[in-house]
């Protein structure tokens, strides 16, 4: 019976069939991507391994803080009259930023200085007193105790002018302190108290009326645990890095979306003793903030010098492979043949991994293709550059 022509098989079709029948295989080449034909040598990509002169590097989590705050406090108590700043902007030290109601302390100022004239003309009236009497008891025209109370009125008098004068001194202050200008320079906050409102001041219970905090430099504050601190101890007593206790070691930061770390400074200071409970001690480090990018409470991360400076060999972390708990790399030999190589890794450090044991400078690694390759066979590298290291990434 005759097949419609719908269910007869095309021509390309039986051409296969026929093909597959015969065992004359379809094609010799791999599909994309897979692997080289048998005997073909796989296509790699290689690195030669550098040493240069390295530090490693540990790191840590903190928090930004500002080098100076100041809650803005009056020292006299009245009336606010006048907010002279703009929220949230910078001020300078000694600006104006609040004005209390000064008639009442400059009404005091006056009768302070008034009362202290008097004192003074009484007690240039005594003194001129004083000094008769002296020219009168050489004379013995007066006797020995009128002359000794004129003395001691005038003494007394002089008392009474420095007691005016320190009053007068006590008003001026609190006349001045109805300024209430900013001691540092900073970000200003919000005003807390607006005009008319009554200010107490100068007490326990001061009113806080806004605050500033400084912007350049900056603090960022760290936690670093006791094995840590007794590890950079023991790197000093040895000579091998300064210790921050007696020396400022340059640190690095980072903010919370920056990679790298591209905010250098300085490791100014260490608390004085272990926290007990935390079993840590607080380290400072400082940034220059020129460009205000950096805020106090913002979470940063920040790195110092682990170790001192010593040669390391170095190679980019793609080039490791693993075999459970081996690792290892594939170093390709004068023959153009993949060796697997045995190693022991260091720190990774800017990109790269230091390799303490199985590997020399100069030897060249696969970077790329490893999957094809199989220990002593042959592969196709490309030419090796130890200058395109520095561009690899673990």
């Amino acid at each position: 019976m005759a097949m419609p022509n719908s269910q007869k098989p095309n021509a390309p079709l039986r051409l296969l069939l026929l093909l597959i029948l015969a065992g004359v295989p379809a094609g010799c080449r791999p599909p994309a991507g897979g692997p080289p034909p048998a005997g073909q040598a796989p296509q790699v990509t290689v690195v030669a391994a550098i040493e240069k002169e390295v530090v490693e590097w540990d790191e840590y989590t903190g928090r930004l803080d500002a080098k100076e705050s100041v809650e803005i406090r009056a020292r006299v108590s009245g009336y606010l009259d006048k907010v002279h700043f703009e929220e949230g902007k910078m001020v300078k030290a000694g600006d104006l930023l609040f004005t209390i109601d000064k008639r009442p302390y400059q009404a005091d100022f006056d009768a302070l200085v008034a009362d202290k004239d008097q004192s003074q003309t009484k007690a240039d009236l005594a003194q001129a007193d004083a000094e008769r009497a002296r020219k009168l008891i050489e004379t013995h025209a007066i006797s020995q105790e009128d002359f000794d109370t004129r003395v001691k009125t005038a003494a007394q008098a002089r008392s009474a002018v420095q007691g005016a004068e320190a009053r007068v001194a006590s008003a001026r202050l609190n006349l001045e302190f109805t300024e209430v200008r900013s001691p540092i320079s900073g970000r200003v906050g919000r005003a807390l108290v607006t005009p008319g409102n009554l200010i107490v001041g100068g007490t326990a219970g001061t009113t806080l009326l806004t605050t500033v905090v400084s912007q350049d430099p900056i603090y960022a504050y760290v936690a670093v645990d006791e094995r840590a601190s007794l590890k950079y101890r023991r790197l000093a007593a040895m000579g091998q890095r300064a210790s921050a206790i007696t020396s400022r070691i340059p640190c690095e930061l980072a903010l919370g979306d920056e990679q790298g770390f591209p905010h250098p400074g300085e490791i100014d200071f260490v608390e004085n003793r272990i926290n007990a409970s935390s079993g840590t001690v607080t380290a400072r480090g400082v940034f220059a903030n020129s460009g205000e990018l950096m805020s106090p409470g913002m979470f940063v991360r920040l790195r110092v010098p682990g170790s001192g400076k010593y040669k390391a060999v170095l190679i980019p972390g793609r080039a490791l492979a693993a075999d459970q708990a081996l690792r290892f790399v594939y170093v390709v030999g004068a023959d153009s043949t993949a060796q697997m190589r045995p190693v022991k890794l260091g720190a990774e450090i800017d990109g790269l991994r230091v390799v303490t044991e199985g590997l020399k400078a100069g030897e060249v690694v696969i970077t790329e293709g490893i999957i094809n390759v199989r220990p002593g066979a042959p592969v196709k590298p490309a030419p090796p550059s130890a200058s395109n290291i520095s561009k690899a990434s673990p």
